[in-house]
C-alpha cells in the first residue's frame, strides 16, 4: 500500500463544458495539501477488474487543462453491479477521497461503492460534482449544474445564426435541443434567442398529455400568427424531453421510419428528433395547403465539448475548491454546490432520492415561475381567440391551433 494519501477523480456520463476546469481546480487544491492525485479513464468501467488506466496529475498538467473543453479523462456510462466491487484499487493506492464528476447515476454509484468499502473496513469519503448541460439535477433554487450555462450560450449563438438565416432565406427552422426529461436547455436557448415558439415537456400534464399532433399544431400556430403579422420566417425550438412522455404506439403511427430495440421500443438515439418534427410539420403544412418551407436543426452533441464560458470557468473553479472544503469538514455522500457569492454547501444524496422511484429526482422547469410566465404569455407568437378571424385565411378551423387550447400554462 502507498504511504502517500491519494484522491481518485473519475468522470461518468456524457461531456459538458467545464469538466477539465473542475479536474484542474480539485487537483490543485489537493496537490498543494500534499496528496497524490490520480485520474481514472473510462469512468467506473475498469475500476474493479484490474485493468484501470490512470493518469498521474501534477500541477502543470492541471494548470494546462483549466480552460479546455471536453474531458482529459475519458468518460463512460458504465454502471458496475454490487457483485463487481472489491477494495483492491483503493487499498493499494491509499485512496482517501473519491471525486466523481457526472450526473445522478454517477453519484448514486459512488455512494454504493463508498458503502461497500465501509463494510469492508476501508474508509473513504466520496464527493460528487454535479455535471449536465440538461440542468435537471435537484440543486437549490437558482443554482445550475455546471456546463449548462456554457451550452446555453453556445446554443444561443447557433440559434441566433439560424434565426438570421430564416429571415434571410424566408424559411422556418425547427430546432430540437437536448434535455432528457426536462426542458431547461430548450427554454433557455429559446428565450435568449427570442424564438417565437418554445415547446418543452413541462407544458403538458397527465390531464393534457403531450402528443405529436399538439407539437405540430403549436409550431403551425406560430407560423400562422407570424404570417398574420407579415413575417414569413421564424424558429421553433423543441426539447427532446417531449419524447420521454410519448407512448411508443404514437411514434409507430407517426409515419416516421424507426429502428427498434430488442424490446420493441423505437431507438430514438439513432435519429434526428429535429428531422422527425420537421417531417411531421411539412406533412401538415401540405395538408393545409400552406406553402411554407421548414428545415431541421439538431442542437446537442456540438454543445457538450466546447470550451467553458466565463460563468462556468468561475463556477467550476469554485466547485473544485469546494470539494476540498467539504472534504476537510468530513463530508461524504454529498454533492458540492456553490453560488456566485462563493457560498459552498454540501447537498446529501440521500436527501435527493425520490421515494417513489428510488432515484435522484429530476428538476423540471418551473412553469409557475416568473421567467416562464413572462416568456410564454408575452414573449412568443401564437394564435389565440382574438386571431381567429385573421387566421381563417390560412386555417379552416383556427380554434384547433389556439395555444391556450393546446396547452395550459399554470398561473
Amino acid at each position: 500500500m502507498s504511504e502517500q494519501k491519494s484522491i481518485l477523480i473519475l468522470c461518468g456520463g456524457g461531456p459538458a463544458p467545464g469538466i477539465n476546469t473542475v479536474i484542474s481546480a480539485v487537483s490543485k487544491q489537493f496537490l498543494a495539501a500534499g496528496y497524490r492525485v490520480i485520474g481514472l479513464h473510462e469512468g467506473y468501467r475498469n475500476l474493479f477488474n484490474g485493468k484501470a488506466e490512470t493518469v498521474e496529475i501534477n500541477f502543470e498538467f492541471a494548470d494546462n487543462i483549466f480552460n479546455i473543453g471536453g474531458s482529459m479523462l475519458q468518460m463512460s456510462r458504465y454502471k458496475p453491479a454490487n457483485e463487481e466491487f472489491n477494495p483492491d484499487f483503493f487499498v493499494k493506492n491509499n485512496i482517501k477521497l473519491l471525486v466523481t464528476i457526472g450526473g445522478d447515476d454517477t453519484a448514486s454509484t459512488a455512494t454504493r461503492i463508498s458503502n461497500y468499502l465501509a463494510e469492508h473496513n476501508v474508509k473513504i469519503q466520496n464527493i460528487h460534482v454535479p455535471k449536465t448541460i440538461d440542468n435537471d439535477l435537484p440543486l437549490p433554487e437558482g443554482i445550475s449544474t455546471f456546463g449548462y450555462q456554457s451550452a446555453k450560450d453556445e446554443g444561443t449563438r447557433i440559434t441566433a445564426a439560424v434565426y438570421e438565416d430564416s429571415r434571410t432565406s424566408g424559411v422556418w427552422f425547427v430546432l430540437c435541443a437536448m434535455g432528457r426529461e426536462a426542458g431547461h436547455l430548450a427554454f433557455g436557448i429559446g428565450a435568449a434567442s427570442h424564438a417565437p415558439m418554445i415547446i418543452i415537456p413541462e407544458m403538458f400534464s397527465e390531464k393534457n398529455p403531450v402528443t405529436l399532433d399538439k407539437i405540430v399544431k403549436l409550431i403551425i400556430s406560430s407560423i400562422v400568427k407570424r404570417k398574420i403579422m407579415g413575417i414569413p420566417y421564424g424558429v421553433a425550438i423543441v426539447s427532446e424531453g417531449v419524447f420521454h412522455n410519448l407512448p411508443d404506439e404514437e411514434l409507430k403511427n407517426s409515419g416516421v421510419t424507426f429502428t427498434y430495440d430488442e424490446h420493441g421500443h423505437p431507438e430514438l438515439g439513432t435519429v434526428s428528433k429535429a428531422h422527425i418534427f420537421n417531417v411531421l410539420v411539412q406533412n401538415k403544412l401540405k395538408e393545409l395547403n400552406l406553402n411554407v418551407k421548414t428545415r431541421p436543426v439538431e442542437l446537442g452533441y456540438e454543445l457538450r465539448c466546447i470550451a467553458p464560458k466565463a460563468f462556468d470557468l468561475f463556477y467550476c473553479n469554485l466547485l473544485g475548491m469546494g470539494v476540498k472544503i467539504l472534504y476537510d469538514r468530513g463530508y461524504t455522500g454529498c454533492m458540492v454546490t456553490g453560488n456566485q457569492r462563493g457560498d459552498i454547501k454540501g447537498v446529501f444524496l440521500k436527501d435527493m432520492i425520490d421515494p417513489e422511484t428510488g432515484k435522484i429526482a429530476t428538476r423540471l422547469v418551473n412553469m409557475k415561475g416568473n421567467k416562464c410566465q413572462m416568456i410564454y404569455r408575452y414573449g412568443l407568437q401564437y394564435i389565440i381567440e382574438k386571431d381567429y378571424e385573421a387566421a381563417r385565411k390560412y386555417l379552416g378551423n383556427p380554434k384547433d391551433y389556439d395555444f391556450n387550447r393546446l396547452v395550459n400554462i399554470p398561473e
